[in-house]
């Protein structure tokens, strides 16, 4: 009689929504396969690596025909149980390939076969002779300047990886040379640091400067927080810009690492870490690490093993940063916690937020939600009482809000996007030593390129969008799928005259360095910072006092710290008023409301001037007159009325090919599956607001439910139906649980 055989259930990268069966390689220890390891395993023609997720005993189908693991990659999982279970709820809550959840639990490094050790583990600090000079002279220096002063800063020897982290505009080998260039000079020496366990956590929690003196509102939620250590327990803290939180937050983890624990905390965007990280290290010192898809693989795995290690005791990052592991969890920390960045778009579409907050239940820890502007979704919640709130209403500096003011420009005089009205008080504010943020979300010169003589526009060829104009380069360029062209002279359909319209942050600083020659001027935006380092050079120069205007677009609506800005110019408040997004309105006063908070935080009293077309409209006035609570509750009524989230359930099921119809048609499958389960409402399919993108036609389908069973229910009939049908390799189709945006 035949022994039952060993199987292993493997998770595999691929669009399946399934694990796959292996048999354990032939002569080895069946003790070696743990869940959580990694496997090569062959899968198709090819080879990919794979998680193991379970083992079973006995195979559902005939055991000859499933194929051995070819290797094993780790002597002891990578994943944790905690980490394993997390990925088995995405992916069941995000109806995600298992494959594809789990790989992005993993640095891209390690999903892809790499060793998790074995790299140069030479760690660098400051010799007494390095530490005892001012600096590193000479103007051709400038990048050992930099890698000593990150070293004079740390309380710790750096690995290369480590320093790569906290530097910007550096490779490795850069750093290496002028690594060796300090080692010459024998200002820094190399040495072998110790890796400590978790125990050295504890450490870090004393020692170190408390910052300012806190108000009331920030001492009673800082000792909220600290209070739930050990305990499952969700908060918002909500305060106004300008309120404080980041410093609730540093307190709270000085508590949490105080008793021996980690810290996550989780930020928007990757332009908001390199300040974030740098006020965190000077409270915590080098035990702060930094964990984003813009990171070096090198850097990132290095980050990863530190926080799985133990060895760091705070990991900041954005939305992937939420997987990280952790070998004692204690706090997490989502600032901005309405940022829609927090939802992924492509691939596995989870959103961060609510990882964080399931994660949190799952490992008895709190959660602090941190925004001047929540979520509806988070309100409700705190209505509800499944969340407690904690208010910080004032600025913790004392500096009054800014006073906004709804400026009506019909009928007025306009250049270049500026009324006369916003022209003059941005000049009063600058010749009273203030500085000025003109925003716009709105890059390049202009949207858009067209003939005055017969009609004829510059359109993507690929995309149903019109290309925006890059004057600077003399090129248009789709924001939609990446495809550019030269800018033409003239109309290349009647040789007419060619005329912008509309307005991007481009234009907007041309007309701003005519009417002020005297007044340096920045413009912060993507095409401005995508040289590394380039973001933080620009923030710095304003911050210095060295730039006086800035113009840009929502990189900086949040998290930015400019003591003298003194006047904020929105100069197009009706993007947002008019969209068949239902979460527009919610957007655009969030928006606005963080934008005006970077006015008035320091010394000088602050302004802000709205510019519009409808100064009637009610979102504006009631935003204006009542502030964001007042609008937020009128909008949750709304939403209450009409079914949507956070009252209701949605999904988005969306498909693109070559041809809409094969795209409709697999759609058409999936909601006649749907329609099955009681209580859903199908909707579709139609053509995505944008019905074509890169080349190909777009369809999608929207499932609404009062309830998340039927929801569900309905996402299962429709999820079989699709990966049955012979349609569905020729059609790219995904499912979006939970759509923070219908484009």
């Amino acid at each position: 009689m035949s022994e039952t055989p060993l199987v292993l259930r493997v998770a595999v990268p691929s669009p399946l929504h399934t694990l796959f069966d292996y048999l354990p390689a032939p002569d080895t220890d069946p003790g070696t396969y743990r869940p959580g390891v990694r496997l090569r395993v062959p899968f198709g023609r090819g080879r990919r690596v794979g998680v193991l997720v379970a083992r079973v005993e006995g195979a559902q189908v005939d055991p000859s025909r499933l194929r051995a693991v070819e290797a094993v990659l780790d002597d002891a999982p990578l994943l944790d149980e905690p980490l394993l279970e997390l990925g088995r709820w995405a992916a069941a809550y995000y109806l995600a390939p298992p494959g594809e959840v789990l790989a992005q639990l993993l640095p891209p490094s390690l999903r892809d076969g790499a060793a998790q050790s074995g790299r140069d583990r030479a760690f660098y600090r400051l010799s007494d002779e390095g530490r005892g000079v001012a600096g590193v002279p000479g103007a051709r220096a400038l990048r050992q300047q930099a890698v000593w002063q990150v070293l004079a800063r740390a309380d710790a020897a750096l690995s290369q990886d480590q320093l790569l982290t906290r530097l910007e505009g550096f490779d490795a080998p850069a750093l290496r040379n002028a690594l060796r260039a300090l080692m010459a000079r024998g200002w820094v020496s190399r040495c072998e640091a110790p890796v400590s366990g978790v125990s050295g956590v504890k450490d870090v929690g004393g020692g170190y400067a408390t910052g300012p003196e806190l108000n009331p509102a920030q001492s009673e939620a800082v000792e909220a927080l600290v209070s739930a250590l050990g305990v499952y327990a969700p908060f918002l803290l909500e305060g106004v810009t300008g309120s404080g939180k980041t410093e609730v937050y540093l307190r709270a983890i000085a508590g949490t690492l105080g008793a021996g624990r980690q810290a996550l905390v989780l930020v928007p965007e990757i332009a908001l870490t390199p300040q974030l990280v740098a006020r965190f290290e000077a409270r915590f010192g080098a035990r702060v690490v930094l964990l984003h898809s813009g990171m070096a693989d090198g850097a990132r795995l290095e980050s990863w093993r530190r926080a799985r290690e133990g060895r760091a005791s705070v990991v900041i990052g954005t939305r992937s940063a939420v997987f990280a592991p952790l070998a004692a969890p204690g706090l997490i920390v989502v600032d901005e916690e309405h940022d829609p960045s927090y939802k992924q778009q492509e691939g596995f579409r989870y959103h961060a937020r609510d990882v964080a907050i399931w994660r949190a239940r799952q490992l008895g820890i709190p959660v602090v939600l941190g925004s001047a502007t929540p979520s509806l979704e988070t309100l409700r919640r705190v209505g509800q009482g499944s969340y407690r709130r904690l208010a910080l209403p004032r600025r913790a500096t004392g500096a009054s809000l800014p006073r906004i003011e709804v400026l009506d420009i019909r009928r007025r005089p306009m250049k270049g996007g500026l009324s006369d009205v916003l022209v003059e008080r941005a000049r009063a504010h600058l010749l009273a030593g203030g500085q000025v943020l003109f925003f716009l979300n709105r890059r390049g010169y202009a949207p858009a390129l067209l003939c005055h003589a017969c009609g004829w526009a510059a359109s993507c060829t690929a995309c149903d969008a019109h290309m925006t104009v890059h004057r600077a380069l003399r090129r248009l360029r789709c924001h939609h799928c990446g495809a550019e062209r030269p800018l033409p002279a003239r109309c290349p359909a009647c040789g007419g005259e060619l005329m912008h319209a509309g307005e991007g942050t481009e234009q907007i600083e041309d007309a701003l360095r005519g009417l002020f020659p005297e007044f340096t001027i920045e413009r912060i935006d993507r095409d401005t910072t995508r040289r590394r380092g380039a973001l933080e050079e620009r923030l710095e120069s304003v911050r210095s006092g060295r730039a006086h205007i800035l113009v840009g677009t929502q990189m900086l609506a949040k998290g930015h710290d400019f003591p003298d800005m003194s006047l904020v110019g929105v100069i197009d408040a009706d993007q947002g008023l008019f969209s068949s997004d239902f979460r527009a309105s919610e957007r655009l006063a969030q928006l606005l409301v963080q934008v005006a908070g970077r006015a008035g935080r320091g010394a000088r009293p602050g302004e802000v001037l709205i510019q519009t077309h409808c100064p009637e409209h009610p979102l504006l006035h009631t935003l204006v007159t009542q502030g964001y609570d007042a609008f937020a509750r009128q909008l949750l009524t709304e939403r209450e009325r009409a079914g949507l989230p956070p009252y209701g359930a949605l999904a988005l099921l969306r498909a693109e090919a070559k041809e809409g119809a094969l795209a409709e048609a697999l759609l058409n499958e999936a909601a006649h599956a749907a329609a099955a389960a009681p209580g859903v409402s199908v909707l579709g399919p139609v053509p995505a607001p944008m019905a074509r993108r890169a080349g190909r036609e777009r369809r999608q389908l929207l499932l609404q439910a009062a309830e998340r069973a039927p929801l569900r229910q309905a996402l299962r009939h429709a999820l079989a139906v699709i990966e049955a049908s012979p349609d569905a390799r020729r059609v790219r189709w995904s499912v979006d649980v939970d759509p923070v945006e219908m484009f």
